[in-house]
């Protein structure tokens, strides 16, 4: 079985880290395509400095994969807290800057890096263009910049009412779009909708690639709203915007799954997430299967003190999809 990721930030390395575990046992050809447009801390320095595109969340995804966090692993994701323009930098962000000087390749240097840490899969970026992400808020403010877009949220002015890239022609790399039509199964998320999910199906080639694709297509909802983004969002809302992104109709629908975290976080976590205006999302099950999806609807949070979701739950639940799939002889 074939199976690719989507998505960027944190969410799409905490799912890396689980489903690994299903190579090759359940999943023969695990791929990660992952977004590009952060410009913020460390990879956006090196962005704006050295003209590459985002290294972050590719870094963080590479070490994940590795089939070892050793050693080595470690080094990558060291951040150096000292030294002058060394501070804030992480070790694995300027390595792949490296890299892509000398090869002249920000692919190549992803492919090294994935080579020398052994990875259970492979990574690749949604686009190796120099990228920015763009929004329009419901206010007509255009703002330019992830960091930007949500910083600018937080004021809680206005909402999201469009998003694009500039430049707008940029391409996603041949591996990528080829990953996507051999895909037996497509995972999409989590992580913040607008700035992490949505900018990878905003590049033309990837959007037409998963309107072709017969792969089977299971999107995990985030636990909790994001501040300035998906404020009051339902579960159903984050699909519809995924619906309208990729197939310019919010009625459309082009997911086959739904993953749904239904438990509320202990309430001194939900209090501290309150006070940023973040709350948990409602899990519409009821919506979401009468817009034609599946629903897996469980309790997925983690326990700590942060309102997430917990690692072997969740892949406890994408194996019972795996299995129902090819029960239902889709692969």
């Amino acid at each position: 079985m074939n199976v690719v990721t989507i998505g960027g930030g944190t969410g799409l390395s905490s799912l890396l880290r689980g489903i690994k575990k299903f190579v090759p046992e359940y999943i023969d050809k695990l791929s990660a395509i992952v977004t590009v447009s952060d410009n913020g801390g460390s990879t956006g320095i090196l962005r704006r400095q050295l003209n590459i595109p985002a290294p972050g969340d590719v870094r963080n995804c590479i070490t994940t994969l590795a089939e070892d966090e050793d050693i080595l692993t470690k080094v990558m994701q060291y951040r150096f807290e000292e030294g002058e323009g060394l501070k804030g930098h992480s070790f694995g962000n300027l390595f792949l800057t490296v890299l892509t000087k000398v090869t002249g390749d920000f692919l190549d240097a992803v492919e090294i890096t994935s080579k020398i840490l052994n990875i259970k899969g492979e990574i690749i970026p949604s686009t190796d263009q120099m990228v920015n992400l763009v929004a329009r808020f419901t206010n007509e403010e255009v703002i330019s910049g992830e960091v930007e877009i949500t910083e600018y949220g937080k004021k809680l002015i206005a909402k999201i009412e469009d998003i694009w890239l500039e430049p707008s022609d940029v391409r996603a790399p041949e591996k990528a779009i080829d990953r996507i039509l051999s895909a037996d199964v497509i995972i999409i998320g989590p992580g913040s909708l607008f700035t992490s999910i949505v900018p990878n199906f905003l590049i033309k080639d990837i959007k037409e690639a998963i309107l072709k694709s017969k792969a089977v297509k299971v999107y995990i909802c985030n636990v909790m709203t994001q501040y300035g983004e998906t404020d009051g969002f339902t579960a159903s809302d984050h699909v519809r915007v995924m619906n309208r992104v990729i197939t310019g109709e919010k009625d459309s629908n082009i997911m086959d799954y739904v993953i749904l975290n239904t438990q509320i976080p202990p309430d001194q976590v939900l209090k501290r997430y309150l006070a940023e205006n973040s709350e948990p999302v409602v899990a519409d099950a009821g919506n979401l299967s009468r817009m034609g999806l599946k629903v897996y609807a469980r309790d997925l949070l983690n326990e700590g003190n942060y309102a997430r979701h917990d690692p072997d739950r969740l892949n406890q639940v994408i194996l019972e999809i795996l299995q129902n799939i090819k029960q239902l002889n889709v692969v």
